[in-house]
């Protein structure tokens, strides 16, 4: 696999959308099932891969990039909880050098020398909870969920010992919600393995998927049973803060009587950082249950709110993972799988193998390159890496082992879906399907975007029903959902109907045909975000979507534009970059793309875009280019100040450009709001406004 300072822009395009896809897969498994798709080393070796790959090419970050996400939507069987206070992930690092490079960061951007106090947590490998308080009394707990969006998990977390149900301090805040994670101790977690085991029943990968089992439950009685813990490392939703720091809070909590870790400690430089992290490292396997690093948070509030957050994650924290384990197992089989863009992914299925506690059963090998450089064959001993810093897992052969009949792999040059030409452009890492539409993979995995959550959001097509659906030939381009009900009844052959007959179907019925159709009817009439992401622009994920959607109003203005190749308003939209325009006007570009356009159009009404939001923000909805050097704040608390106000900030200056704000030793930017006739803030005025 190429370092990505190698990579070409095309290389590096198409493995983020790999990425993206994989990690959004993994999401659902890990978040909604507690069956994981990918171990925590992979996804974690993926999370980094996309990090860097991103940092190497800024105008490559897609919509769906998994650094603009957080866990996954909540399952429909359980009620909703809107959180309100974000529940936000932690940014990952994985050495001490980058470590470093986020203490130095933070005193950037607080334009601070000294040194500057942090805690260091344990970081559990169990299930993020949050549990309001009312007058004193436990009224709500749920899980994180998307961050926005969490389940309701209210009485299963009282049945766990150590919560209290209700606190009597005087000084308790009439409001809090506070946060932690639920855990299982090893013991546990091993006797219940051997009990289910004994009993013919699932056994769990791990200590954390056996804790979000036994806390996701329907009936709270099985959680009863479970022997579960928790820890209090946060708070969301106050009434009134008591604290002025994080260790403040952590004393306060105890207190009060809410569980929290022993291990928690305060270090007042650098080296105490490095010092609590190799400690703990090496006394990681000691410990009662599982931690997978430490979390280092800024320990002041006051310049933890200077700090602020990013999209998804808070400057003033970080997650130090700890390194990778290794173990030998056997390569049974290389199969290809084939995305919905015509990637051919090589995926390695292992002999099952314990590796720091997790199962490991598949890897990614990316692509032929990768296998070819490391000279995989089917029936190899290979070195398996639980990780976050190398991709793929698989990182050597253990040759002495090898087979003598082993056969070197030949990656196909044809499709293993529908036998097409399978071809390989110059300077791109990954070979595609040339089958388009035609091949079943493509168009199965195309269609399954099409009615997915963010895009059209069709209840009763799941991807089974899909796949079964576009086998028969009932659904095989989007139009072909919206004539089904017309398609669906008698055999008269002067009619419509072509006699589908499903209510005749196995599992389905009258009352399940109906809400099917029902679901399409209502989504015949769809946002123009959602239209545009339903489409399936290599790319663009929902949040581009949007972007695409406030910029151009309307979808006859966007296509358009597009039709001709008039990019100029797209590539000033911050966050939307060369590679990703061309694709989307090569969408435009193809007379097949354009036909299912058109056909969709007649079944659906695509709304324009209405920003209903109220603000009185003098930077709402403005675009804000900043240049030269400010005295009273750093560029990062600039832009986060403005973005904060509603501001969309750009890196280069445009017709779309509504304010520049300049300061000293400013350059070309400047020169150029000037020749385009763009207001320039001076750094007082912009302070004026914030």
């Amino acid at each position: 696999m190429k370092d990505a300072k190698l990579l070409t822009k095309q290389e590096a395009a198409l493995e983020l959308e790999f990425i993206a896809r994989e990690m959004a897969k993994s999401d659902v498994a890990y978040y909604q099932n507690d069956d994981p798709y990918l171990t925590d080393a992979e996804y974690d070796a993926l999370k980094l891969r996309n990090e860097q790959i991103e940092k190497r090419f800024p105008d490559l970050v897609r919509e769906d990039s998994p650094s603009k996400k957080i866990g996954a939507p909540v399952q429909s069987d359980f009620k909703k909880v809107e959180h309100k206070v974000p529940m936000l992930s932690l940014a990952d690092i994985f050495s001490v050098d980058q470590l470093k490079e986020f203490i130095a960061s933070i005193r950037r951007f607080l334009n601070i020398d000294a040194p500057i106090d942090f805690t260091a947590e344990p970081k559990m490998d169990g299930l993020s909870f949050s549990v309001r308080y009312e007058n004193g009394h436990l009224v709500k707990a749920a899980t994180r969920g998307d961050g926005k969006t969490g389940e309701d998990i209210t009485e299963n977390i009282k049945t766990i010992k150590g919560l209290p149900h209700f606190v009597e301090a005087a000084d308790f805040p009439k409001i809090i919600e506070l946060r932690g994670e639920v855990y299982m101790s090893k013991a546990d977690f091993y006797a219940l393995n051997q009990k289910n085991a004994q009993e013919n029943k699932k056994t769990f990968a791990n200590p954390r998927n056996a804790a979000a089992g036994s806390l996701r439950q329907l009936d709270a009685n099985i959680t009863k049973e479970r022997n579960l813990s928790l820890l209090v490392y946060t708070w969301g939703e106050v009434s009134e803060i008591l604290w002025d720091s994080q260790t403040r809070f952590l004393e306060k909590v105890k207190q009060w009587g809410f569980p929290v870790n022993p291990y928690n400690k305060i270090c007042h430089n650098q080296d105490e950082i490095i010092k609590s992290y190799e400690t703990l490292c090496s006394a990681r396997a000691d410990l009662a249950y599982d931690i997978d690093g430490i979390v280092y948070k800024v320990d002041r509030l006051d310049l933890q709110q200077r700090l602020g957050f990013l999209t998804r994650t808070p400057r003033w924290a970080v997650a130090h993972k700890f390194p990778a384990e290794k173990a030998i197992t056997k390569i049974n089989n290389i199969r290809i799988q084939v995305g919905r863009t015509g990637a051919l992914t090589p995926v390695a299925d292992l002999e099952p193998i314990n590796v720091g506690g997790v199962m490991v059963s598949h890897a990614t090998l990316h692509n032929e390159d990768e296998i070819k450089r490391k000279d995989i064959r089917i029936g190899d001993y290979v070195v398996v890496q639980r990780a976050g810093d190398v991709i793929p897992q698989v990182l050597s052969v253990v040759e002495e082992k090898r087979a003598k009949e082993a056969e070197e792999f030949v990656f196909p040059s044809v499709c293993p879906e529908c036998g097409a030409h399978a071809i390989r452009e110059q300077d791109e890492a990954v070979r595609r399907c040339t089958g388009g539409l035609s091949c079943p993979a493509q168009a199965i995995e195309r269609l399954k975007h099409f009615v997915s959550r963010e895009a059209f959001n069709i209840e009763g097509l799941g991807a089974k029903i899909i796949e079964d659906f576009y086998g028969e030939g009932i659904i095989k381009r989007p139009d072909d959902i919206f004539t089904l009900e017309s398609r669906n009844g008698g055999d008269d052959l002067f009619s419509n109907a072509c006699g589908l007959h499903l209510e005749n179907r196995a599992g389905w019925g009258g009352k399940s045909v109906q809400n099917l159709f029902a679901s399409i009817n209502d989504k015949r009439k769809i946002t123009l975000a959602r239209f545009i992401y339903a489409l399936g622009i290599r790319q663009v994920g929902s949040a581009t979507a949007l972007l695409i959607a406030k910029n151009y109003g309307s979808f006859d203005a966007f296509a358009e534009k597009m039709k001709a190749g008039d990019v100029e308003k797209l590539l000033g939209i911050d966050g939307i970059g060369e590679a990703m325009t061309a694709d989307i006007v090569a969408f435009f570009k193809e007379a097949h793309n354009l036909e299912v356009v058109e056909n969709l159009r007649k079944y659906v009404q695509i709304e324009d875009y209405v920003d209903n939001t109220k603000t009185d923000s003098p930077l709402w909805g403005k675009t804000v280019v900043f240049t030269g050097t400010l005295s009273s704040l750093t560029r990062a608390e600039a832009k986060a100040k403005a973005l904060s106000m509603g501001a969309k900030v750009a890196g280069s200056v445009s017709a779309h450009t509504d304010f520049v704000v300049m300061g000293q030793d400013a350059g070309s930017k400047a020169k150029k709001a000037g020749e385009l006739g763009v207001k320039i803030l001076s750094e007082e005025e912009f302070l004026s406004f914030i």
